[in-house]
Order: C-alpha cells, then structure tokens, then sequence
C-alpha cells in the first residue's frame, strides 16, 4: 500500500491518508500498517510526526523529515498558529456560520481545555428515509475550522451543539449513522482533513497545503449530485458574521 504524496520538500511531506489507517503504532491496537511506517518505507528515510488524524478521519496528514522540524511545526500547533480545515457530514440543517467555544475535559489530565470549533454549511441534504420521529433525514456538509486541537474536538463540540457527525459510532447517533450505511453505502466516519496552514519552519514562507476531496466524500457528492464539489478548494477561515 502506498500512500498519495501532496507535498514534499527537504524538511517536510504531506500525504493523504485514508480512513480506517492509524497515523503510527499505539499499545492498544493489533494493526500492522501505520501511516508513519508507510511513508518512512515510500521515501527511504526516518519520518516524524507532527499531528495526529484519528483512525476513520481521512485527509491530510504531514510528517517532518527531522526531529527539530517536528518540533518546531508542533510549537506552532501548541501556540494556535496553524489553520486547520476539515469538511464533515452532520446530522440536521445548520443554516448559518457559528462558533462553539467550550472547554473539553482532557481523560488524561484529569482537567478542562479551552477548545473553540468554527463551522459554515456548505451544502444541504435530504433523504427519503424515516429517522426518529422525522418522517425524513436531514444532513449538512460542513466546513469546520478548530483552532485548538483537543481529542476529538470536532466529535464533541458538533455532537454538543445538536449536529453530530455521521459515522461516528463514538459521540454520534447510530440511526443516522445507519441511514448512511443502508442507503448511501457508507461506513466510515464522514470527517476529512484538508487543509493546513502555518509558517515553514525553515524559509519562514507562509506554506498552504491542500488534500483533494477523498474517494470516500468523491461517491457521496456523485450520488447527491454535488460533483462540482470535487473541485472545491479550501481558501482560509473568513470568520462568522459580524454579529456573531
């Protein structure tokens, strides 16, 4: 297996990883094939790396080619420095541009995170399908800008605030979830990482990478008909309305 190179240069490189596909090896998981593995064996070199995808988020993922990058880029995280944008599928119609600023309580710690999730719709979906009490389902494309980066921030933050995301068996509602599954051949967490911005640790440039739409989000917008979608870039969070 081999993953999609978006990006190199001599101190970084930015792949696609796909869902289902841990990012490195971890004491509670029998996997044999890691994202950091599968890099480290595509360029023939040690790769190190500098934030973490959850297993089913899908999307672009970057590896420092030296510790001292790894480091520098993950100061730039921990300092909010970098811009992260995602697109995710929720459950309901949400209708305007919002922001959720609420702590998260960190398991490990034992303590609150302050965590903020900026989010606009960009497409509305409605499916014939019975749910709950509804006699149809409802859903929304979104483009979702964290700019902290707790432990399934985005999860939480959107389940909180009513619009949980669609194949999350963790934080999620399982009939919406079955909705995807029976009737759009889904079965995966519908979250996609595409977009990172921070300054190069080395030229100290403005660097902007971008991840295509995955093959995964690509069969959904061919059966919606949203295939415009597929050349849809992510340009920078703009910010909610003024009133917000």
């Amino acid at each position: 297996m081999k993953l999609d190179v978006l990006y190199r240069d001599d101190h970084l490189v930015a792949v696609f990883k796909p869902s289902a596909l841990l990012v490195h090896r971890t004491a509670m998981s029998r996997d044999r094939r890691f994202a950091l593995q599968l890099v480290r064996n595509q360029l023939g070199c040690h790769v190190y790396p500098v934030h973490r995808l959850d297993r089913a988020t899908s999307g672009l993922l970057i590896f420092a080619l030296s510790s001292e990058i790894a480091g520098l880029i993950s100061e730039q995280i921990r300092e909010h420095q970098v811009e992260k944008g995602y697109w995710a599928f929720v459950r309901g119609f949400v209708r305007e541009p919002g922001l959720i600023d609420r702590p998260l309580k960190n398991e490990e710690l034992d303590q609150m995170q302050e965590a903020e999730t900026r989010y606009a719709p960009l497409r509305h979906l409605t499916l014939p399908v019975p749910v709950h009490n509804f006699p149809e389902a409802r859903y929304t494309l979104l483009e979702i800008w964290p700019k902290t980066g707790r432990r399934h921030q985005i999860r939480r933050h959107l389940a909180r605030a009513g619009h949980p995301l669609i194949g999350d068996t963790m934080h999620g509602d399982g009939r919406n979830n079955r909705v995807f599954r029976e009737h759009c051949e889904s079965q995966r967490l519908l979250l996609e990482s595409r977009l990172l911005s921070f300054t190069h640790p080395v030229t100290g440039e403005a660097l902007v990478l971008k991840a295509p739409v995955g093959r995964d989000f690509q069969a959904l917008f061919s059966r919606f008909g949203w295939d415009d979608l597929c050349d849809r870039e992510m340009n920078g969070y703009e910010g909610p309305p003024a009133e917000m």
